[in-house]
């Protein structure tokens, strides 16, 4: 059997008609220059530029003055605190969100899209609000405020309450990267594993950890970002007492508004550095996540 190819296809036996030729569906080089060149002139205005910025105030009195507000003892209670609240806030939503995922993404019960609902809240809550909420739960003239002082626990304006904040505004990260991923893996290998015996905790670091190890991996290094620059909730249930209960982002504020405007971009570029290490990690991750 032949056929009649039409004029710019090839003809074949049978009844499948293969174009001869394909046209590429391109933009015209103009196009794609005059976008190419306006996405990276955005990156240099509100990326590199600002990032330049804060490098040049940092070392503009030179190298000894920039030792020297690094080495301030405020300083480093600043960044103690930044990185004990960073340690005990990661690994609490680690925990919650590896348990979240698993739920969500291994079983299907009714309530299921509420959870996932009630995960994204932090998401659309401003921090602020995160913060007041904190305050009217915990403070002294809070719901439990009265309860806490008779038992001497305290927790805002103390590092607790800057716990609380962090972890509420950190939380969704890790559940958000985990979940699609406990998904497309699907439950067959878990199942078959119950059926040659394994256990359940065998079965999760055997089985589905590896599977899901660099979205975890992903949602940490978001999580840790998050932590790190928290400003808006732990601004509201800090105090801002100086050496106690300033995180980085606090101490930079404060010496802003003091007009010391080297040391509070000395202390900026610290955070600075550790959200580019962040950036170059997640790249990794990213790219490990999808191969």
């Amino acid at each position: 059997m032949t056929t009649t190819a039409a004029p710019g296809v090839s003809a074949t036996r049978g009844h499948v008609i293969i174009p001869s030729k394909v046209r590429r569906l391109t933009e015209p080089s103009i196009v794609r220059f005059v976008l190419t060149g306006m996405a990276l002139a955005f990156l240099m205005l509100f990326l590199a530029v600002p990032l330049t910025a804060v490098f040049v105030e940092a070392l503009s009195r030179g190298l000894a003055a920039y030792v020297a507000a690094m080495a301030e003892p405020f300083t480093i209670a600043a960044l103690r605190l930044t990185l004990i609240t960073t340690a005990i806030a990661v690994p609490a939503n680690l925990v919650f969100g590896l348990c979240a995922a698993w739920v969500i993404g291994k079983f299907q019960f009714r309530g299921r899209h509420v959870l996932t609902t009630l995960i994204d809240l932090p998401f659309a809550v401003s921090p602020v609000i995160a913060g007041l909420v904190f305050v009217l739960l915990f403070g002294r003239q809070g719901f439990f405020g009265p309860w806490l002082a008779e038992h001497g626990v305290r927790i805002i304006f103390a590092v607790p309450g800057i716990v609380l904040a962090t972890v509420f505004v950190s939380l969704p990260f890790i559940a958000r990267e985990v979940i699609p991923v406990m998904e497309a893996s699907g439950a067959q290998e878990e199942e078959a594993a119950r059926v040659l015996g394994a256990g359940g905790l065998q079965t999760f670091f055997r089985v589905t950890l590896p599977n899901i190890k660099w979205g975890v991996l992903y949602g940490v290094i978001l999580c840790s970002a998050r932590a790190i620059g928290e400003f808006g909730a732990v601004s509201v249930v800090s105090g801002h007492i100086r050496g106690l209960t300033n995180t980085l982002p606090l101490h930079v504020e404060i010496l802003y508004n003091e007009y010391q405007f080297q040391a509070a971009f000395a202390v900026a570029s610290i955070l600075t550095c550790l959200a580019l290490v962040t950036l170059v990690a997640k790249t990794i991750a990213e790219r490990r996540l999808h191969t």
